[in-house]
């Protein structure tokens, strides 16, 4: 896809720093090989290096080049707990604690990319969400101005008549289970944002609902109204509209007859959908029915690129992952 070949070239132009903190793990390794051998990016595993290397050898596979940190033996350990101290003092974290939680690599992980040593981390092939994302929030927190983590997909649906030449992003698919119209707001946003930074589109936002322009009533809609105007005052150059039913945001004579006046009916190639149960129905249906690719959970909204992986990943997976990390931290710190 020609999407996915200009962000594997645009991560070979950044060579960003991006730490897989879960370094013994056998996919990663091989990823690990792929992305070393077409220069995607500057690989940081975390753990004993002895231990690593045997498991690669073990695996056949070639991980020169990479850096391996051992976050329980790192001359940092103490900067990096003096910082979490610092960070943290509100919440009584000492000194100690800090030294006994850099032990777990997601931790340690965090804390190089806080500290200025790491530009993005991937993790989540053997640790859940919740895992990945706890240090991610007290340490690394979230954008100026952001209030919600969330979940984007993209979704390659082989037919260029939709969204941006045939790919779509649903959020959020993964993160939060009843968004607030606010919270609905900066998904939207980030969203956008994503989508410009990783695809390179004009972003065009639809706000879901089972109404369009208000042809049924009922708190549900009224929900997903609140949110566009929210959005809009937040960030009054997004085209965004809202609330439409899904035919009205992407198909354009549905979107001609139900939204005549909208930029975006019939022409979305955003969809922010109501609420995690219905996007995460929504992105699924898709890639199996529809046989889209869906690349994902990027996660959106943390101050650096920290991204969660299924434990059910492929290591094409990861090698994908690590390349959207990659844009997305040009991106923010460009």
């Amino acid at each position: 896809m020609e999407i996915l070949k200009r962000v594997y070239q645009n991560a070979q132009k950044y060579q960003k720093r991006i730490v897989l903190p879960e370094g013994l793990e056998p996919r990663t390794l091989r990823a690990t090989e792929i992305i070393l051998n077409q220069k995607l990016a500057r690989i940081i595993l975390l753990g004993n290096p002895d231990e690593i290397n045997q498991a690669a050898v073990e695996l056949g596979v070639n991980i020169d080049g990479a850096t391996i940190v051992n976050p329980k033996t790192d001359p940092k350990r103490e900067l990096y707990a003096s910082l979490m101290v610092e960070i943290r003092k509100e919440k009584g974290l000492s000194y100690d604690a800090a030294l006994e939680l850099l032990n777990d690599p997601l931790y340690f992980a965090c804390l190089m990319i806080k500290n200025g040593d790491a530009d993005g981390e991937l993790a989540g092939a053997i640790n859940a969400t919740g895992d990945v994302l706890r240090p991610a929030l007290q340490y690394v927190k979230t954008l100026p101005g952001v209030s919600v983590v969330s979940g984007a997909f993209l979704m390659f649906v082989n037919d260029p008549q939709y969204g941006h030449d045939g790919i779509l992003v649903f959020a959020d698919c993964a993160v939060m289970p009843n968004p607030d119209e606010r919270q609905l707001a900066e998904i939207a946003i980030t969203t956008a944002k994503t989508a410009k930074a990783i695809v390179g589109m004009e972003p065009r936002v639809a706000m879901l609902s089972f109404s369009t322009m208000g042809s049924a009533q009922h708190p549900l809609v009224d929900k997903m109204v609140n949110a566009t105007r929210i959005a809009r005052e937040l960030d009054p150059d997004l085209k965004i509209d809202g609330e439409m039913q899904l035919d009205a945001a992407l198909v354009p004579e549905v979107g001609r007859l139900k939204a005549p006046n909208s930029e975006v009916a019939g022409r979305a190639n955003i969809l922010v959908f109501p609420g995690l149960e219905s996007a995460n129905i929504g992105y699924k249906l898709v890639q199996r029915l529809a046989k889209a690719e869906a690349v994902g959970p990027i996660l959106q909204g943390m101050a650096a690129p920290i991204n969660d992986l299924s434990r059910g990943c492929s290591v094409s997976d990861i090698v994908n992952m690590v390349v959207i990390t990659a844009n997305q931290a040009a991106a923010l710190f460009e």
